[in-house]
């Protein structure tokens, strides 16, 4: 089997958050998908599950940071600059916040932040690996 991530998300409202990551791109996986949970797929190899709080409960006795703060930052590669503008407006107009960080843009390498309706952070991002500078 190969490897695969699966990044589990609280959602406050599943339906809501199953049209925001559609809008993006991914695609549901109605076989990992009720009620409760919906697989949402970005890739062969990349998952995000959505949980409801109820649901993600039955995971952790950790409470659910609020929206305001950050856990983590997920960081997902596309395949030019204009794709991670496309990404970040279409997640805007879906409901999202589109950069919470100021977008960087180091030459070889461009990135935006992309927050969902619960503020889970995406980092798009492109780079051009041949125009990396050496490390010193």
């Amino acid at each position: 089997m190969s490897k695969m991530i699966f990044v589990n998300l609280p959602v406050a409202d599943l339906p809501k958050a199953m049209a925001f990551y559609t809008a993006l791109g991914f695609t549901n996986n109605p076989h990992f998908t009720d009620e409760t949970a919906a697989c949402m797929v970005w890739s062969e190899s990349i998952m995000v599950m959505l949980l409801t709080h109820a649901k993600w409960q039955s995971f952790t006795d950790r409470p659910i940071p609020p929206s305001t703060s950050s856990e983590v930052m997920i960081a997902i590669t596309l395949d030019s600059r204009d794709a991670v503008n496309a990404l970040v407006d279409a997640g805007a107009a879906a409901g999202g916040t589109a950069d919470l960080n100021p977008p960087q843009d180091h030459g070889f390498m461009y990135q935006r932040t992309l927050a969902d309706p619960d503020g889970h952070i995406w980092e798009p991002f492109w780079m051009d690996p041949t125009a990396v500078p050496p490390s010193e």
